[in-house]
């Protein structure tokens, strides 16, 4: 609003400086003659002092903007800066040839054209003038000669005798005015006709003295006068007057310069004034929108597509902020789509339990999951940059080979084992290539296989060592028969003390080892055929209680600690096989501290991590090596001279069977831990019979 009103008042006070130019255009400009003309002249004054303020106010702060602007690199200053002065140029190189061209022209050249032959025209009359007074000056001389050699003029000197009528006869023959003859004296004339003397003050009147002689002597004198035509007089007086008047305005001649040179800057300043405006005003409709283009695109580089352009522009350019516009709206909605998909895929990547990493062609590390944290060292995959951060050299050079192989096939795959710090784990590796240029990006999916490799092992054992106890099994039985068969017949026989003792001792040798090959039958057996777990609500500070009591006064010089954490929610356990995995863990913890000089055993149970309970046992023998810790739970591994290596075996079968995970770290300072994750039990949420849809009747 208070923008329509400035342009409302600036239209007002441009109509009335035209109306103000042409009224004064319309008079006669002989310079401030009047009070009326004096007004005009003040106001013409005040007017150009006016534009001169307004013009140079405008472009003082028009140049302060732009100067400011340009050192602050604002965008759009430059090209608002050849707008305004290319518009400025074009403004005031016609107004100053214009003005340059009056002042010349007017001032010099006009005054050459016509001011000169005025001036001779007037020096040409006034000549005519003075010739035709000397004219009539040397008729009257002569006229007056030939009156003074006239008869009757030395008869009445010389005499005295007067001729009647002579001067009158006279004056009508020569066509004078008045005629006179004075004596010596020549204060009384002797005879006159016509007015005399003449009127010193009449300038058509003319006169001329002659003196009459006789001899060589002077005897008196005529005068004669006679006036001028009176359209010759009247002529002669307008050429006198104008003559004056001329006079008159050569004197005036700076006023009028001074008066015509305001007049003209007048036109000029209002000329620079309504033109500079209009340039500005061109220059900011094709600035504003060019330089909010420039900002809004800016913004938009920077990510910020909420961004629009709303000034007011026209034509092309007004179709260029609503394409602008148009093109950040479907880029924002696209933006939004993609930051959709973008956390979509981010949350498919982070929820999956196998490690990607994003690769770019040279190798860099771009990003990577959650998931990788599980099989590098946090910190590690924090601060990898590159593929050597994380793989060993041999494995880099693996895996680059895999990504070459990829470029030309699209994915490419291949197991391999990985050491980690303290851990060795089997990976399937699979490699993709996004294109098939050489600045292609990959993607590495690392998939850990340890777990399903342990239960293939772990399956195959079981078939092994049912086969084994099946086929073992059956010549057990002949075997033991036939040793006491021998042991019988040996008392038969009679045979001496030397060879009867001998056989008996063999006899007892076989049975012996049929014994001992049948309780590792069993135990083939036991493993092979371990019965399904029947898991029910439990307390695992109860079971973990139970499974303890075992070993009351059985563990000598071993000092047990232990830390059962209350309040614990219930799990989900086979009470039984699970006390069986506790006893089987102490028992192990306790034999690898036999020939240790401090024997301290640890129990726990602690809340653990996502809806899990922690069972810790924890020893302070001689640990495990980062070797053997990869292969502790298959069957018939053991790190000691005896027993079968099943136990550990049976305790990874029993936590599976509970969907358990167990895991070994060493312990601090010394020892082994053994750490047993278990689910938190899941109550069954009772069917809520509002939610059930109603019965449709037919």
């Amino acid at each position: 609003m208070k923008k329509r009103l400035a342009y409302i008042f600036a239209i007002i006070v441009l109509v009335l400086s035209v109306l103000l130019v042409v009224w004064q255009g319309s008079f006669r400009l002989f310079g401030p003659a009047n009070p009326q003309q004096t007004f005009i002249f003040w106001a013409m004054s005040s007017l150009i002092f006016i534009l001169m303020v307004t013009i140079g106010w405008i472009l003082f702060r028009e140049g302060v903007k732009l100067y400011i602007a340009r050192q602050s690199n604002h965008p759009g200053s430059r090209i608002r800066t050849k707008l305004v002065v290319g518009a400025l140029a074009l403004t005031c190189l016609p107004v100053s040839v214009f003005l340059l061209w009056s002042y010349e022209v007017l001032n010099y050249n006009l005054n050459a054209w016509f001011t000169n032959p005025v001036e001779k025209q007037i020096n040409l009359y006034i000549d005519m003038a003075g010739s035709l007074g000397r004219e009539m000056q040397n008729r009257l001389a002569t006229q007056a000669a030939l009156l003074a050699e006239r008869p009757e003029t030395r008869q009445l000197l010389m005499g005295g005798a007067r001729t009647p009528g002579f001067l009158q006869q006279f004056c009508q023959e020569q066509s004078l005015d008045a005629a006179a003859i004075l004596g010596l004296s020549g204060d009384a004339p002797l005879d006159v006709f016509g007015p005399y003397p003449a009127n010193p003050k009449d300038r058509n009147t003319h006169s001329a003295r002659s003196a009459v002689t006789a001899g060589a002597q002077t005897i008196g004198s005529v005068v004669l006068s006679d006036r001028l035509p009176v359209n010759v007089a009247q002529q002669q007086a307008e050429i006198e007057k104008y003559n004056r008047e001329f006079g008159q305005v050569r004197k005036e001649r700076r006023d009028f310069r001074t008066f015509y040179l305001m007049l003209m800057g007048l036109l000029t300043l209002f000329m620079l004034f309504v033109t500079t405006w209009i340039a500005l005003f061109f220059a900011k409709q094709i600035s504003v929108p060019i330089t909010a283009l420039v900002e809004a695109a800016g913004e938009v580089r920077k990510g910020n597509l909420k961004h629009r352009v709303n000034v007011r522009a026209i034509d092309e350019l007004a179709l260029a902020v609503r394409g602008f516009n148009q093109m950040t709206q479907e880029l924002e909605a696209s933006g939004q789509e993609l930051d959709r998909r973008r956390r979509f895929t981010e949350a498919i990547l982070e929820s999956i339990p196998t490690g990607v990493i994003s690769i770019a062609s040279d190798g860099s590390i771009q990003r990577v999951n959650q998931a990788l944290s599980k099989i590098f060292p946090a910190e590690q995959v924090a601060q990898a940059t590159r593929l050597e951060d994380l793989f060993s050299r041999e494995d880099t050079a693996e895996l680059k080979y895999l990504m070459k192989r990829a470029r030309r096939t699209g994915a490419a795959s291949r197991q391999m084992e990985l050491h980690t710090g303290n851990r060795n784990l089997n990976l399937s590796v699979t490699v993709s290539a996004l294109e098939e240029k050489l600045t292609s990006g990959y993607v590495l999916v690392l998939e850990d296989t340890s777990e399903l490799l342990r239960a293939q092992k772990a399956t195959a054992w079981h078939e092994v060592a049912r086969r084994v106890a099946h086929e073992i099994k059956n010549p057990l039985t002949p075997i033991a028969l036939s040793a006491e068969r021998i042991e019988r017949q040996i008392d038969r026989a009679g045979l001496a003390p030397g060879p009867a003792r001998i056989l008996r001792e063999c006899a007892a040798n076989i049975a012996k080892s049929v014994e001992s090959v049948k309780t590792l039958v069993d135990e083939f057996a036991t493993f092979a055929r371990l019965p399904a777990a029947q898991p029910v609500r439990s307390d695992l500070n109860e079971v973990v209680a139970g499974a303890l009591a075992v070993f009351h006064g059985r563990l000598e010089g071993v000092a047990i600690r232990t830390s059962f954490a209350p309040g614990l929610p219930a799990v989900h356990l086979d009470r039984e096989q699970f006390q069986r995995v506790v006893i089987n863990l102490v028992d192990n913890a306790a034999e690898a501290m036999q020939e240790s000089l401090i024997k301290e055993l640890y129990i726990a149970t602690q809340p653990g991590a996502a809806e899990t309970l922690e069972l810790v046992i924890a020893d302070s023998g001689p640990g495990v090596s980062p070797e053997d810790k990869e292969k502790l739970f298959l069957p018939y591994f053991s790190t000691k001279n005896r027993g079968t290596g099943l136990g550990l075996a049976i305790v990874a079968h029993i936590l599976a069977e509970h969907n358990a995970q167990i895991r070994v770290e060493d312990n601090q300072p010394v020892g082994a831990r053994f750490t047993v994750e278990i689910p938190v039990f899941v109550e069954a949420e009772p069917a809520d019979p509002a939610a059930r849809p109603a019965a449709v009747k037919a």
